[in-house]
């Protein structure tokens, strides 16, 4: 008698890996560049929501706790997974990333973030951003020939060979390649690995950029920050008085500060009025962060930003299958692009870390100095949960995303 599916599905793992080392301020949307090819322009709108959903998804899965991600790189990791997919499985992960095949084709998708990847990481960028893809693959499984070629000249993806059979060395192997690639920031990405795993597929963005406008260091004062109705923590709250971008959203009861680095990255930090962060993320869309770009105005203010470091772990299966993408969990798997034999993903996993200081993640050369109106700006203090996101100006990639709840959890 044959054998029950279950036990003929080999593990598939995909960890996904942010570094997010941030000071953060002004820019606007640029629609298209001479680096940028019309695919790339094509997936960016798809890239942002996509990052909305999982936001929502991840937000209500994990309330009261920090959220911090990359919308980039889970939609990159997912779209080399299609490469290998098929029929639903194929489908559903297309579809779930917000693709409309009848829109766009599919090469365009994976020419993309090809281009994406290459403008963003280029050398000349005064923002350090390294961006890459890794296959660690079981030493007794052969991955097609035609599934490694895709991926390696869309992705430019490592293929290593890993001892699955022997889970803590495979554990120590993947880590250390993570480790050295995240510039020591995330030693351990993956832990408690399944024998049967066939296949880990392995992404990481490391961000590094420093505050075109630096904080002064010695004007940081510890500050209260009101987690909720009964929580207040203490923390190191930068303050700078001088020329910012910012907004004031009557409508949605939200105060909107763009910020900006050195180079081709800019930030949205949105603090809600009192009791408004609810509210705040269930009205949040394309539509209202294109609203916020094109209304922010340039004024003097006195802005109070805590100075923190965070770092999030979210297991995506759950989020990932209420958007749709549910079949490359089960037994109903379809992954035989990939080696040719029954897959199925066992887990996702994504791992971010941001510090915000005063000057970045390098020190700045000197402190800004600026001419303000003699007049009292206003003051914009974010010492109550608040969202942020970082996006690259130059290709409208949407590279982080997030929700502050606590700044003192690590």
């Amino acid at each position: 008698m044959d054998k029950p599916r279950t036990t003929m599905k080999s593990l598939l793992s995909v960890c996904l890996l942010t570094v997010g080392l941030c000071a953060i301020s002004h820019g606007h949307h640029i629609n298209g560049h001479d680096n940028t090819s019309v695919a790339a322009t094509k997936i960016y709108t798809n890239t942002a929501q996509f990052g909305l959903n999982m936001l929502h998804q991840i937000s209500s899965a994990s309330p009261g706790k920090n959220v911090f991600f990359s919308p980039l790189i889970i939609s990159s990791a997912l779209s080399v997974l299609s490469m290998g997919a098929r029929s639903t499985t194929h489908t559903q992960i297309l579809e779930g990333l917000t693709f409309n095949l009848t829109e766009i084709q599919e090469k365009e998708i994976h020419d993309g973030f090809h281009n994406l990847f290459s403008v963003l990481t280029n050398p000349t960028n005064k923002v350090k951003l390294d961006i890459g893809q890794a296959l660690f693959v079981k030493d007794d499984q052969k991955p097609l020939q035609t599934f490694l070629d895709a991926v390696h000249a869309s992705y430019e993806a490592d293929v290593l060979s890993a001892k699955f059979q022997e889970p803590t060395e495979a554990e120590k192997q993947i880590n250390e390649y993570v480790e050295k690639k995240t510039h020591g920031k995330i030693p351990q990405l993956v832990k408690g690995l399944d024998r049967d795993t066939a296949i880990v597929i392995v992404n990481y963005i490391f961000f590094k950029g420093n505050w075109e406008k630096p904080f002064d260091p010695e004007m940081t004062r510890e500050g209260d920050f009101k987690v909720d109705d009964k929580t207040t923590v203490k923390v190191p709250m930068m303050q700078r008085m001088g020329w910012f971008h910012y907004y004031f959203d009557r409508e949605l009861f939200c105060t909107v500060v763009r910020m900006q680095y050195n180079g081709t990255a800019t930030s949205f930090f949105i603090l809600p009025d009192a009791g408004k962060i609810n509210e705040l993320e269930k009205a949040i869309s394309l539509d209202v962060l294109s609203k916020w770009a094109e209304r922010v105005h340039r004024g003097t203010a006195h802005v109070h930003l805590p100075k923190f470091n965070i770092s999030a772990s979210h297991d995506l299966k759950g989020p990932l299958t209420n958007l749709g993408i549910a079949d490359m969990f089960s037994d109903r798997a379809d992954l035989t692009g990939i080696t040719g034999q029954a897959l199925k993903v066992s887990k996702v996993t994504h791992k971010a870390v941001l510090t915000i200081d005063e000057r970045g993640t390098e020190a700045a050369a000197a402190t800004a100095v600026e001419a303000i109106p003699m007049s009292l700006p206003p003051t914009i203090m974010f010492n109550e949960p608040f969202l942020m996101l970082i996006y690259d100006q130059v290709t409208n990639s949407t590279l982080f995303m997030g929700k502050i709840v606590n700044p003192t959890e690590s």
